[in-house]
């Protein structure tokens, strides 16, 4: 085995470890229950999970998505967030390289638990359509980090650049009393804009207004259909923090810019 392939698979799995851990704290967060102290269980019987039972993906798989104590169903939230997270940290490695990973640990550490973060971020969201101060608090010292460890002198647009692309979005959640916007996401935009600057930034805005619209209308299309039971408006409540991470993504591996032009 090459050592190329041999990290790629290091990473995949160290991925699906942190998943199974990440499905942990977006079940037990803000519920009052310790995130790191206190066996897995089962939420239908509340039998206490064995080790071959807390395998990431693979015990899914074995057990047929059911729990081997009182046989309901488990969440395809589990394999899922496991498999993103193993893929976003094989993404990592892909991104920066052996050389780099070697010569440029700090970054390479930052870029992982960022991965980490914006997988809990996004589930959360999804599931109770709220950001959590704490990973918003989490992401923001990692941003402020690497500007520090990637920019050597002129910080001032580095640090303005968070605030010039949250204050349209709060601008937005303030008029709308909350109505049209929740505040956590011009938070999580201050965050994105201090991590990628003002260029990279406001591509990351733009592309998630573009693909939080395609999918909306998307849904509102299917719902009109009465697609599998979905009833979808124009006043339905969707998550945004997904699509503002999945525009962050996209200018984390690929680079992309809307705006060469323009800064």
């Amino acid at each position: 085995m090459s050592a190329i392939l041999f990290f790629y698979i290091f990473f995949f799995i160290f991925g699906t470890i942190v998943g199974s851990f990440l499905n942990v704290v977006v079940l037990r967060y803000n519920t009052g229950v310790s995130v790191a102290r206190g066996r897995s269980f089962c939420f239908s019987c509340s039998k206490k999970l064995s080790w071959s039972e807390l395998v990431p993906v693979l015990s899914f798989l074995f057990q047929k998505g059911r729990c081997r104590g009182c046989k309901s169903k488990i969440s395809w939230q589990y394999p899922v967030v496991e498999l993103l997270t193993g893929l976003l940290f094989a993404g990592v490695f892909w991104k920066y390289g052996l050389s780099e990973l070697l010569s440029n640990i700090p970054i390479v550490v930052i870029s992982l638990i960022l991965m980490a973060l914006f997988v809990a971020i996004t589930v959360y969201d999804i599931k109770h359509r709220i950001i959590p101060d704490g990973l918003i608090v989490s992401f923001g010292v990692l941003s402020l980090i690497n500007i520090f460890l990637t920019i050597h002198n002129d910080f001032l647009w580095p640090l303005l650049a968070g605030p010039i692309l949250a204050l349209p979005l709060f601008l937005i959640w303030l008029f709308s009393k909350g109505r049209l916007m929740g505040l956590g996401d011009p938070k999580l935009v201050l965050c994105i804009g201090w991590f990628l600057g003002l260029r990279f930034g406001l591509t990351a805005v733009i592309l998630a207004f573009w693909t939080g619209a395609v999918y909306g209308l998307a849904l509102m299309a299917l719902s009109y259909f009465k697609w599998h039971g979905l009833n979808i408006s124009r006043k339905s409540e969707l998550p945004f923090a997904p699509f503002l991470i999945l525009g962050f993504l996209l200018i984390f591996f690929f680079n992309l810019s809307l705006l060469p032009l323009l800064f």
